[in-house]
């Protein structure tokens, strides 16, 4: 309200009019900002309203935003789990669906007919396991719960009659708040099983050194890598000087700056010390040719304090001289752009690898040739490129390359084609070569044979008792094999005792009466060279009829060893056996389609072991379906944390920036008041004169 001082006797006019319209002015001011408040609802609305209050609430709309989408984010995981919930399921229903189908199909109770009929069921299942690996999340939007890190991608395509799995990585993260290391989609290897099957690489291709090798690719001298600082060297006793390698990084810098270094201690010196070779890269190592005479004279090089740099480098542990020119190998490791001419025992220009994938329905071959491949990249991407479901990689230890079958159901051989040169086990990464383990058979399952069965009668073992399989060449005659456990070591192992067993044969009292018996000569075992699989020929003369191989005391050993399904050549009188290294995907595609074959084919033994196959994926099934509960429960933890925290935030803010309608209220009442005080005071003011005053 307007009023004048009790200390001014007397005012003008002017300033009386001025007190009584700022009064007014802020009056109103105030009025509209309640009024204001009262209709948004919101106690401040511009900065100046509350700093303090306006800074907090800016952070706080931060936190409020990020809140509600991570609550929008826990309500797409939670609904993403509970569809992988309820997929897992019905994946684990079919799979012991399958189980029990093939329990079923074991023994005299089923015939070839119904074992047909069975198969199809089996293809039905494959095409429910198909929908459900692609199954998408709920509403659609292209997001596939199985698609790992790659979600927006179909996971499981068809392949040469197989299924391929093509996301990648574990899950998709998305900012869950608390629980923001559980991923809304999950990866092929936590429900599916394995995605691709490895085949290792036999051979250290030990590549030479050459100038572009960097120095964090070399093992060392000390097997410990190769670090970087200065180094000493000196020539028969004399002055001591440095080489500074400290920024080197590939092996040529290192052969420039040691030649630099002795070139400058030459002159320095007045002494000869390098020969006409200089310093030069030999093989995996340094090569130094020191100048001979008479004794011949020796550069050291050392260390310097507590350094290991000469020791890495391979140059500390011996002295050079003219009879001792290399350093210690430093062990180069393979990567993508090794040059194949650098590769130790590998043929260059490479040839043609064979990629074969094989299932009851057939065989896709592919030939590759790597005539134009210059580096390791090369061959990467000319295999990559032709051959679709297969992968290459250099293995952990940098000394060779795995190769990597990522279609599930039929097997991959890698084989020669019979040209030379054979860069497939030059490259080591023929699936079934001499060098290959008996343990990597079958899919790590090996052979199984007859050994140490007694005589129920003298409880002595006896040969025809423990005898594995029998050939029967073309001209009737015969002769057994009894493999032994120590037999069982590599494929050499297996052809030498296949070869042994004939060679003791011939001039013993032949097995058929009827036929000739044996000579040297007339059969051989050995490998095949234009595919892959073990390889029986006989050697009779003319058009032999074809060579047989049948079982002994029902042992499996023909069927691990892959001689039941062989194929005969007439031509080469050769049976070539089926390749029993080859490289399968582990997982449930891949038993569900042995189980399918095996029905089709009236295998008893394959349904039994796809039977068995199958109860690994239940477990592995059950694991997933388990470890996607861990992940919800810890989704609906999440959930409760951050709906408290956004009433929290919500609490907040409406404390700083709600307005109180009943204070609100009564401040507009007073505030009314005020005003038409202010207005009366003013009009009674504005009509008083100097006689008013006098009075």
């Amino acid at each position: 309200m307007s009023s004048i001082p009790a200390n001014l006797g007397r005012v003008p006019n002017m300033l009386a009019s001025q007190l009584l319209l700022t009064s007014l002015s802020r009056t109103n001011v105030d009025l509209l900002t309640v009024q204001q408040q009262m209709a948004s609802g919101h106690r401040v609305t511009r900065y100046s309203d509350d700093p303090i209050a306006a800074g907090a609430l800016g952070a706080l709309r931060q936190r409020k935003a990020r809140g509600e989408q991570v609550s929008n984010n826990l309500q797409l995981a939670q609904n993403n789990l509970d569809r992988l919930d309820t997929t897992l399921g019905e994946t684990l229903g079919v799979v012991r669906d399958a189980k029990s189908l093939a329990a079923s199909q074991i023994g005299a109770t089923s015939d070839a007919g119904t074992r047909l009929n069975q198969a199809v069921v089996v293809d039905g299942m494959l095409s429910s396991l198909l929908g459900f690996a692609n199954t998408t999340a709920d509403g659609g939007g292209g997001l596939y719960l199985f698609g790992g890190s790659n979600a927006t991608t179909r996971p499981v395509v068809e392949m040469h009659g197989g299924y391929r799995y093509v996301g990648r990585g574990n899950g998709l993260q998305a900012d869950l708040g608390s629980a923001s290391d559980i991923p809304i989609t999950i990866g092929g290897d936590n429900a599916i099983g394995e995605t691709s099957a490895r085949l290792r690489g036999t051979v250290d291709l030990n590549p030479s050194l050459t100038g572009a090798t960097r120095l964090a690719d070399l093992n060392g001298g000390r097997a410990l890598g190769v670090s970087k600082g200065t180094i000493q060297f000196s020539f028969t006793g004399g002055p001591t000087a440095t080489i500074d390698l400290s920024a080197a990084d590939t092996a040529q810098d290192v052969e420039n700056a040691i030649t630099s270094a002795i070139h400058q201690y030459e002159t320095a010196n007045s002494v000869t010390i390098l020969g006409p070779g200089g310093v030069s890269l030999q093989g995996g190592s340094l090569k130094i040719d020191v100048a001979g005479g008479s004794p011949n004279p020796a550069l050291t090089f050392s260390d310097i304090g507590t350094g290991q740099v000469a020791g890495d480098l391979g140059l500390s542990q011996a002295a050079f001289s003219a009879t001792n020119a290399l350093s210690s190998d430093l062990n180069p490791k393979l990567n993508l752009l090794t040059p194949v001419s650098s590769l130790t025992g590998v043929t260059s220009p490479l040839g043609t690898i064979r990629f074969r994938f094989s299932s009851a329905a057939g065989a896709s071959v592919t030939d590759v040739n790597l005539s134009s491949a210059h580096s390791i990249d090369d061959v990467r991407n000319l295999i990559e490129t032709q051959v679709q479901g297969v992968r290459v990689q250099i293995n952990a230890a940098g000394t060779g390359i795995d190769i990597l079958n990522e279609v599930s159901g039929p097997a991959l051989s890698i084989e020669p084609t019979g040209t030379s040169p054979d860069t497939a086990t030059e490259l080591g990464v023929r699936s079934f070569s001499l060098s290959t383990k008996v343990s990597d058979y079958n899919d790590g399952r090996g052979v199984r044979i007859v050994d140490g069965v007694a005589d129920p009668v003298s409880g002595i073992a006896t040969r025809a008792l423990n005898t594995d399989l029998r050939i029967t060449l073309g001209s009737g005659q015969a002769f057994d094999v009894d493999f032994r456990p120590q037999d069982l070591v590599d494929t050499q192992s297996i052809i030498n005792r296949i070869n042994s067993e004939f060679t003791t044969a011939v001039g013993q009292p032949p097995i058929s009466g009827s036929a000739p018996p044996l000579s040297a000569g007339q059969f051989t075992a050995g490998l095949s060279t234009t595919g892959s699989g073990l390889t029986l020929t006989q050697n009779l003369g003319g058009t032999p009829s074809p060579l047989r191989v049948e079982k002994m005391n029902n042992s499996p050993a023909i069927q691990d060893l892959g001689i039941e399904g062989g194929t005969y050549d007439a031509t080469s009188a050769t049976l070539t056996a089926q390749d029993p290294a080859s490289i399968r995907v582990d997982n449930i595609f891949t038993a569900l389609v042995r189980l399918r074959d095996s029905l089709r084919a009236d295998d008893s033994n394959g349904i039994s072991l796809a039977g068995s196959t199958l109860d690994a994926q239940i477990d592995h099934l059950s694991q997933s379906q388990a470890l996607v509960g861990v992940y919800a429960n810890r989704v609906q933890a999440a959930t409760r944390r951050q709906t408290d925290e956004n009433t929290t935030n919500e609490q907040v803010r409406s404390q700083l920036e709600d307005v109180d309608y009943a204070e609100a209220s009564t401040r507009f009442s007073q505030l009314r008041t005020q005003l038409q005080a202010t207005l009366q005071s003013g009009a009674g003011a504005q009509n008083l004169s100097l006689l008013d005053f006098l009075k």
